[in-house]
């Protein structure tokens, strides 16, 4: 039954008024409304206008497509197309249902946000295929029952069923299936059938036109498939040679075509692939092509077409560029595969590198993939050099800090200016956008630190084991591979973190702040004529492409180790975002100063400032201050918060310590508060072991401090709390790899695998075993065997004591 509203040439719904034009209405009526009730017809009318046309702020110029993925955000208009591989089961008889509902939701989500969206579909035939195929075994098995008595049936051979037949049984029913999901949404779809005279005919081709434009100002998802219950089977043709003469002779041409034609910004295929590969996808040495641009075709070798379907992925590659040329943005992507396929429509117009993106804007640097893999190349050669010239590279990097003093400051300045103008950073950021002569200087001290540690790094014998006469093994120190470190408004970090690397012989991408940019510039320029003095330039990457954070943290074949530096929401997005790459980092720096009944009156004070007030934006500042019970209300006490006002330190009273009080400060509202300005928790404890508890239950395993003269209590303390630094009556603020003697640091691990605290140059190497033999097998070593296993352990070859 029909929705009457859906005929009328007028609708009217609360605050809107369509006026339908007859295509329109024709359009409209070949949907399947089950309105069952009175309530059901009003939704079906209102789901025309329930979402104003102006959601949110999405209009654009048609003409030229977007440059960068990024920019896709911005698409107003986009067409959807869904290939046979996508909508069909495997068995290539019936429809996909769940994958099919989870494409309509995102398309149900992007229509809601304001953008007109636009479906070409596959799934007719075989939709048609799995009707016809139980008519006849229906059919047949009655035939056969009525002729043979109930006796055994024979093998029923099904007839090859005919694709135009197929597509004549599905198309109402494939339509049906997509109204009740779409309904679902509260959002009206119509059913548009074309052939390839449809674009050839002027007059079809306006009245087609003017139906998709009176749909989508009504809000209604036009569902557009070739209508092969009637289309001549596809001949070769030299079409897709020019902007005006493409054939529509698959859902893919067709696509391109719509999309030109309704002046789209966008035009995603989903497939039964990832996207465009460099090769045949599956041979072993296919990459997937992020970014493609037109005149790359010579540098793809297509494959065989897909399981179902009349196009391949040359026919996808064409149209697509047709499509480009036009100015349409086009992505190929996967819409088959479990993982992504429940948000990747979604996932592509957020901008995120989600299967191949056609732009004809090509960049004029490399790839971060190619920049990931010349570093992976660049570090393997940094890796077999002597370590006295790693040590050269850093010396140099060192000089060079110092005697390039002036331009690394003038580029600072203009961050600093334009991160004022806009206003964007706070003031603790500031600080540390800032660089100055003195943090040069001690940049300076802490390389040549690195580099005089760095001599004895890569290739140290750590164990040696005699398995048996003439088979030695050895345990020997190597790099990790390619680190990726990530850093916010930390410009100073890029030199630390280079110096690092190059020590420990790993290869390295950085990916510093917009707010540092020209900062990061010369200092990345910098640390690369370092390296050039070995010609190992490339060993050091700079990421500046418009890449995503969490788009690099799924290059999990060309980065080995995530090192996130800056606030504890980045490194929280980083260790979610990261697939099948370790992270290495803490996501908050917690941290704590007990003072013990035994505490110097002479040290508490001195210890509690330094730790907060110092630098109050580090993660290893003090943010709980726990309080032993018996020191309140005495002159220790008194001290304690004389010296806080002082500091303009704010005070949270934690809920042991409020009760204490009948004037308290403001309540604390969590006990797991990283301030990272001038405030902090006071809260009191009963006893040291209280205060152990409370740090296990609150901290984030960072630096906790115990402030006592007792050395009983004190090493019970170290013992117990479970954190990366522990210390006694000294501040924490002591947490750091160039105060440990590490030279620097590439950040402050509060995990417990692999490297733990400060992280310097052991935490950035892993091991490998060399095991060398004369002609040795295992089955000597068989009970019947002529050899032993020994498992001596060998004296360590001595170290380099320079």
């Amino acid at each position: 039954m029909l929705c009457r509203a859906a005929l009328s040439p007028i609708v009217r719904c609360p605050g809107w008024c369509f006026v339908l034009q007859p295509h329109a209405i024709a359009a409209i009526s070949r949907l399947y409304l089950p309105c069952h009730n009175q309530r059901l017809r009003n939704e079906s009318i209102r789901c025309w206008s329930n979402i104003p046309f102006i959601t949110v702020p999405l209009s654009r110029t048609h003409g030229k497509s977007f440059a960068h993925r990024s920019e896709l955000k911005h698409a107003k208009r986009i067409v959807v197309k869904l290939g046979s591989a996508v909508v069909t089961r495997g068995d290539e008889c019936g429809l996909a249902l769940g994958r099919l509902a989870s494409i309509v939701e995102q398309v149900s989500m992007l229509q809601n946000q304001g953008r007109e969206m636009m479906i070409v579909t596959s799934g007719a035939v075989a939709f048609g295929k799995q009707r016809l195929r139980h008519e006849i075994l229906l059919s047949q098995s009655v035939r056969q029952a009525l002729h043979s008595g109930q006796s055994q049936l024979k093998d029923m051979a099904i007839p090859v069923l005919e694709a135009r037949a197929c597509a004549a049984a599905g198309q109402s029913g494939l339509m049906a299936l997509y109204e009740a999901m779409f309904t679902q949404y509260s959002i009206c779809a119509a059913q548009i059938l074309v052939t390839n005279l449809d674009f050839h005919d002027e007059q079809k081709r306006r009245n087609l036109n003017g139906t998709l434009h009176e749909l989508l100002r009504m809000n209604i998802v036009p569902i557009i498939n070739t209508n092969d219950a009637v289309v001549p089977p596809p001949e070769p043709n030299s079409d897709l040679q020019g902007v005006n003469v493409i054939s529509v002779k698959d859902n893919d041409s067709l696509a391109a075509r719509l999309a030109v034609e309704m002046k789209t910004d966008l035009l995603i295929v989903l497939s039964d692939v990832e996207g465009l590969f460099d090769s045949p996808p599956g041979s072993d040495d296919a990459k997937l092509i992020d970014i493609f641009y037109p005149g790359d075709q010579q540098s793809v070798t297509f494959g065989t077409k897909s399981r179902v379907g009349m196009g391949g992925m040359e026919a996808k590659v064409k149209a697509a560029l047709w499509a480009l040329q036009g100015g349409t943005s086009v992505v190929i992507a996967n819409g088959t595969h479990p993982k992504i396929s429940g948000h990747v429509i979604t996932d592509i117009v957020e901008g995120k590198k989600v299967g191949t993106f056609f732009s004809e804007v090509k960049p004029a640097g490399p790839t971060v993939e190619q920049q990931a893999e010349m570093a992976r190349a660049g570090g393997r050669t940094l890796a077999a050099l002597q370590p006295e010239q790693r040590a050269e590279i850093i010396y140099r990097l060192a000089d060079l800090l110092t005697d390039q003093r002036e331009e690394i400051l003038l580029a600072n300045k203009k961050d600093l200016q334009e991160a004022e103008n806009k206003g964007r950073l706070a003031l603790p950021l500031l600080k540390r956008l800032s660089l100055s002569t003195s943090k040069l200087n001690s940049l300076a001290i802490g390389l040549r630190q690195i580099a005089a540690s760095s001599r004895d790094s890569v290739g140290r014998v750590i164990r040696r084991t005699r398995i048996a006469k003439d088979l030695d093994l050895e345990q020997v120190t190597v790099p990790i591979g390619v680190l990726l470190v990530i850093f916010e408004s930390r410009p100073d970090c890029l030199p630390q973190v280079s110096a690092l690397a190059i020590a420990s012989g790993n290869g390295l991408l950085l990916k510093g702040g917009k707010e540092a940019a020209h900062s990061n510039q010369i200092l990345h320029h910098l640390t690369q004529e370092a390296l050039s003095v070995h010609g190992v330039r490339d060993a050091v990457q700079l990421v500046n492409t418009r890449e995503e954070v969490e788009d690099l943290c799924r290059l999990d074949k060309l980065i080995d180790l995530i090192i996130p530096r800056g606030s504890s929401q980045l490194v929280r997005n980083i260790q979610k975002a990261a697939k099948g790459i370790p992270v290495m980092g803490h996501s908050e720096g917690i941290c704590h100063v007990y003072v013990d009944t035994d505490a110097s009156v002479e040290k508490v004070t001195r210890i509690i400032r330094d730790s907060k007030c110092e630098y109050p934006a580090a993660c290893n500042a003090l943010e709980t201050l726990l309080i032993h019970r018996d020191l309140l209300r005495t002159p220790l006490f008194d001290q304690i918060i004389d010296m806080l006002r002082v500091e303009q330190v704010k005070i949270h009273a934690g809920p042991k310590f409020a009760s204490y009080l009948t004037f308290s400060p403001s309540e604390v509202k969590s006990l797991r508060t990283e301030y990272g300005d001038l405030e902090c928790c006071i809260e009191v404890v009963d006893s040291v072991q209280e205060a152990i508890e409370h740090i296990h239950k609150y901290g984030s395993s960072h630096t906790d401090v115990i402030i006592t003269e007792n050395e009983k209590t004190a090493e019970f303390f170290l013992q117990h709390v479970d954190s990366a630094c522990v210390f006694w009556n000294a501040s924490t603020r002591f947490s750091d790899g160039y105060r440990f003697g590490l030279g620097a640091e590439v950040g402050i691990s509060t995990s417990r695998i692999h490297a733990r605290g400060p992280v310097g140059i052991e935490g950035l190497l892993t091991t490998k075993w060399l095991l060398r033999g004369d002609n040795h097998v295992v089955s000597d070593f068989s009970e019947h065997g002529s050899m032993k296993y020994l498992h001596e352990s060998l004296p360590l070859p001595q170290r380099n004591a320079s």
